[in-house]
């Protein structure tokens, strides 16, 4: 887990926890992840632990990212910036067993309409980007953005990382460019987003962190949820859905052998597991 603006092409596997809080409860997670954790070295603002996030996220026709089918609800596929950055990520977020593993290469805005051609491409890092969203007919469908408060520590178990995200906006966006002109929709008004990553088993500090505010993890997907509230994803019918590319060879991210328990919220104070079932994609 690294920075939000790691260059490097694969990212190690993560476990990830998402919860849902009202504003109040946000402003008092902030302030007790700015006591107990240090800033984001790439953030900015008064405790330089916060920055904007604009995504462009990719569906197939017949949204079977949306709506899980097949191995099209284990990946999501991903253009996102940085504040008013002139250079782009492109990513997958890939989740085998349970686990979160990242794919991602730069590309710089006045290069994102090359997606549309390979010889543009060719010998360009971002070319693995290119021939999968055409393998696995994948389209932009909206832009999503929001401001983020980022801070992190380093355990005996490896980095740790808390995020809130607030502010979510979005806007339908069938074009490779990001639209910084039009007015957005605010989709998630009375909400942030938290999410906690880390390695392994849930370090004691979160597990400490949980405690104290009585959180439980749920499953929370922005793309869903904006494309749901912007009208982009119609109801659902018996159109067939797109075909399966799970046969495709794809770079394998995740570590040999790397299984994990579920997340048991019932067997009391402190006994937190981590495991597949609260695992969630953003």
């Amino acid at each position: 887990m690294s920075p939000s603006t790691d260059t490097r092409e694969y990212r190690e596997s993560a476990c990830e926890l998402k919860f849902l809080v009202n504003p109040a409860t946000a402003e008092e997670i902030r302030a007790w992840a700015r006591s107990h954790l240090q800033p984001d070295p790439h953030c900015d603002g008064d405790q330089a632990d916060g920055y904007r996030i604009t995504s462009l996220y990719f569906d197939t026709g017949n949204f079977d990212v949306f709506h899980r089918r097949g191995s099209f609800g284990r990946s999501k596929y991903r253009i996102r910036r940085y504040g008013l950055g002139e250079v782009a990520f492109l990513e997958r977020k890939l989740k085998t067993k349970g686990l979160l593993a990242k794919r991602r290469s730069i590309l710089n805005l006045n290069q994102l309409d090359a997606l549309h051609s390979s010889p543009a491409l060719r010998d360009s890092e971002a070319f693995w980007f290119h021939r999968r969203i055409l393998a696995r007919g994948l389209r932009p469908i909206c832009q999503i953005a929001y401001r983020r408060t980022a801070r992190f520590a380093v355990t005996d178990l490896g980095p740790i990382r808390l995020t809130l995200d607030d502010d979510l906006r979005a806007l339908p966006l069938s074009r490779l460019s990001f639209d910084d002109q039009t007015p957005s929709n605010l989709v998630l008004p009375e909400q942030w987003v938290l999410e906690l990553k880390f390695r392994g088993e849930l370090p004691a500090l979160f597990k400490g962190f949980l405690q104290d505010f009585a959180l439980a993890p749920q499953a929370f997907s922005k793309y869903r949820h904006a494309a749901r509230v912007l009208g982009c994803v119609p109801e659902p019918a018996a159109a067939s859905p797109s075909p399966d590319p799970a046969a495709i060879p794809t770079p394998n991210s995740m570590p040999n052998g790397n299984s994990l328990p579920s997340l048991s919220l019932n067997a009391g104070p402190g006994n937190y597991v981590v495991g597949p079932q609260a695992m969630a994609t953003s």
